[in-house]
């Protein structure tokens, strides 16, 4: 008994029990926990089933066509959808993009086992599904800080935020066993039913008065854009995402080519490399929420200069294990970014175009990976996979220099703010 009401305490005390508890929360968080476990889920299936669909020699060109059209289409859907989703609540931004996932990737297995489905049609419901992916994912936050006080919107960030990472861990294990034994097309079934899940909980246990808009209508189709544009805080914000993703992308293509081409090493040593960043990151995203007192902006900037340091000690050369180690720092680095750079924007943005002003972010966001994984083929073959790893995280370590510099320099002869949520920053 003591013992129980000591761990009660004890949790009554960290960050996350008002989130936990939160009357409308506990009721929302299960239902997300479920579909990220579905998106974890999603991470093997996609790709294994383009292998599986495309002819044996245009696998590579319909593996990468399935995987970005799972994240891309995301981007057009903020400028082609913005004035119809405009002024719409949280609730509701997320709860049409899990209608959307869920009703495009069910017709996956649906068309496989009537022997309908090509690679072409497979990719074009992948587009589908992802259209409103970025107004889902700033719906998402729009609720959280709706729903939540300003000082805890840190902590309802990392406890989405640890659900998503530990999806990383556990759902591709998932996914390989039902694989296994039924095949990927079952996977996207499992993933398009965790959707469902999540629209029915929005759609159920969010009273209507809170899915009822809170926000500007009527703004035109680039007003989240425009609103970062004006804002120098919001654009630098933007600039230092946009950079986060754009210089870590070449690495993702060189991780697995420098254990296969550099090391010789078997996929158990991919494998383990995976392993030990999704570890570091459910690490660092459950470390986020005792971030609240520390001011975000450098916090965030410390946050890349680890990142890039630890990712550059890859480059040289180390023994696997400590490769494995710098990996899982990686991890531990990149588990708090989302929460906190999301918290900027909430903190940062006007609540009356925060969806829009998070839909242009995570549109913007979502092409740098994209892109800086293109420009991994000419850096692999001017550099070699470690030269490319060593790049990448000398160019992170760059940019946090970079922003420290920035903010010193807008710090300089300004007075300081009354503004409590300057001061945060």
């Amino acid at each position: 008994m003591l013992r129980n009401s000591a761990l009660a305490r004890a949790a009554e005390r960290t960050p996350y029990w008002p989130v936990l508890t939160h009357p409308l929360l506990r009721r929302i968080l299960p239902g997300i926990g479920v579909s990220a476990l579905g998106g974890g889920m999603s991470s093997v299936a996609v790709s294994w089933l383009a292998i599986s669909l495309a002819p044996a020699d245009q696998r590579a060109v319909w593996v990468t066509a399935a995987v970005t059209a799972y994240v891309l289409p995301g981007t057009l859907g903020v400028l082609v959808f913005g004035r119809l989703l405009n002024g719409r609540s949280g609730a509701q931004l997320a709860g049409w993009d899990a209608i959307l996932r869920a009703v495009a990737l069910a017709a996956i297995p649906l068309l496989h086992m009537a022997g309908a489905l090509d690679v072409l049609l497979y990719v074009v419901l992948l587009g589908v599904s992802s259209l409103f992916s970025a107004w889902g994912k700033a719906g998402r936050y729009t609720m959280l800080s709706e729903l939540l006080p300003r000082e805890h919107h840190l902590a309802g960030n990392a406890v989405v935020n640890v659900m998503l990472e530990l999806s990383t861990v556990v759902g591709p294990l998932l996914a390989a066993l039902v694989i296994e034994h039924g095949g990927p097309e079952h996977v996207l079934g499992l993933v398009a039913l965790s959707f469902a899940v999540l629209a029915a909980t929005y759609r159920f246990a969010v009273p209507a008065d809170h899915r009822t808009s809170r926000v500007e209508a009527g703004a035109s189709r680039s007003e989240g854009l425009r609103a970062i544009v004006r804002d120098p805080a919001l654009l630098g914000l933007l600039l230092l995402s946009f950079g986060f993703f754009l210089f870590f992308g070449p690495s993702t293509v060189a991780i697995p080519i420098h254990v296969v081409e550099d090391l010789g090493a078997p996929a158990s040593v991919l494998a383990g490399f995976y392993t030990a960043f999704g570890v570091g990151a459910v690490a660092g995203a459950l470390l986020a929420g005792y971030l609240r007192r520390v001011p975000l902006l450098p916090a965030t900037t410390v946050i890349i200069l680890g990142f890039g340091g630890a990712l550059a000690g890859i480059g040289l050369g180390p023994p696997v294990i400590v490769s494995w180690v710098c990996f899982g720092l990686c991890g531990l680095f990149w588990g708090p970014f989302p929460a906190t750079t999301t918290a900027l924007f909430q903190r940062s943005a006007d609540p009356g175009s925060l969806p829009q002003v998070l839909a242009a972010r995570g549109a913007l966001t979502g092409m740098a990976s994209p892109l800086g994984a293109m420009a991994a083929t000419p850096l692999l073959i001017a550099l070699g996979a470690q030269g490319v790893l060593l790049v990448s995280g000398l160019t992170l370590l760059g940019l946090g220099v970079t922003a420290l510099t920035w903010a010193a320099l807008t710090r300089t002869g300004r007075a300081p703010s009354t503004d409590p949520a300057r001061r945060e920053r």
